[in-house]
């Protein structure tokens, strides 16, 4: 008699873990704006620590992340501006000097 609970039993766990597997699987339906939502939240301690240990791990990716980012604010490969207070570059300070010179 204890054999058949015993095998009922497992096979109450094979189902139950069948089913439950199913139902994780089944992708979440989401709209376009709850996704934007979701992705706009700040990252987690986590993902954070993880991103830095990535970074870490392989500075030419990180490298590049940063290029991409210059590149869609529209600042890659231009001269940081440095020197005077007003913050003109090269080009207006030697334009400046040559109406001077005039």
């Amino acid at each position: 008699m204890s054999d058949w609970i015993g095998l009922g039993f497992f096979i109450l766990v094979v189902i139950g873990a069948i089913i439950g597997l199913k139902v994780i699987s089944k992708p979440a339906t989401r709209t376009s704006e709850e996704f934007e939502r979701n992705a706009a939240e700040g990252t987690t301690m986590l993902g954070a620590t993880m991103n830095a240990l990535q970074e870490m791990m392989n500075p030419e990716e990180a490298k590049a992340k940063e290029t991409i980012t210059q590149m869609k604010e529209g600042r890659y490969q231009k001269k940081k501006r440095e020197g005077k207070a007003g913050g003109t570059d090269n080009s207006e300070s030697t334009s400046e000097t040559e109406k001077n010179n005039d």
